[in-house]
């Protein structure tokens, strides 16, 4: 391949493409839902059927693996419907919130969408994947603000690395990382790990949005 075609189907190549996260595992689509009640809003959330092979009876949004071709909103209503058979019908998505590049290669996409409360009073979930659900209040995110911890993350290399191919010495002083794990009490549940940075996102949305109209809360 000639230098002119190489760089110019290089430039075709990326004028077509969305980047995503390099190295990515797999993308993720979780449906962030808000619900409107009688006494003021709330948000959905969901506990991990104990039987499950990951994270059983965690609390999570609905939501799952992105299929190929599949957005994040079809997933997340995809999923949604699949596991508490809300159907996207009773869905509004108001927008995606910012996205999770996670420690472990993937990519999570959370949508903020508004969901029908009378939907919800006939919603089934599916056993194989949901315990129960439960509603958090609005107002409980603007007046509380989560416990956060934080750990470090220390890289660890083993005997087979390549130092010396690399030209760099076995007492390397790595960078170390730390993660942030904020986590919000609920009436026995435990809010926390990505639904619970995800939870506290929505709260700083929430509040920019109160500060800009000159409001306390919604």
């Amino acid at each position: 391949m000639e230098h002119r075609d190489m760089a110019g189907g290089l430039a075709r190549l990326l004028e077509g493409r969305e980047p995503n996260l390099m190295d990515a595992t797999g993308r993720y689509a979780v449906l962030v839902p808000l619900v409107e009640r009688e006494d003021g809003w709330y948000l959905l959330y969901e506990v991990r059927s104990r039987t499950m092979r990951r994270q059983p009876g965690e609390v999570c949004f609905p939501g799952g693996r992105m299929e190929e071709g599949e957005s994040p909103e079809e997933c997340a209503l995809r999923e949604t419907e699949e596991e508490l058979s809300i159907p996207p019908s009773a869905v509004r998505i108001l927008g995606r919130l910012d996205f999770i590049a996670h420690r472990a290669n993937f990519i999570m996409y959370p949508v903020l969408a508004l969901a029908d409360a009378r939907a919800l009073e006939s919603m089934a979930l599916n056993p194989g994947e949901v315990e129960e659900t439960f509603f958090m209040p609005v107002h409980h995110l603007l007046e509380e603000e989560p416990l956060e911890y934080t750990y470090r993350l220390i890289p660890q290399t083993g005997e087979e690395f390549p130092y010396e191919l690399i030209g760099i010495p076995r007492d390397y002083r790595w960078q170390p990382g730390e993660e942030n794990v904020p986590v919000y009490p609920w009436q026995g549940h435990a809010i926390w790990g990505l639904t619970g940075r995800i939870t506290r996102h929505v709260a700083a949305l929430l509040k920019q949005m109160g500060e800009s109209r000159g409001e306390a809360q919604i």
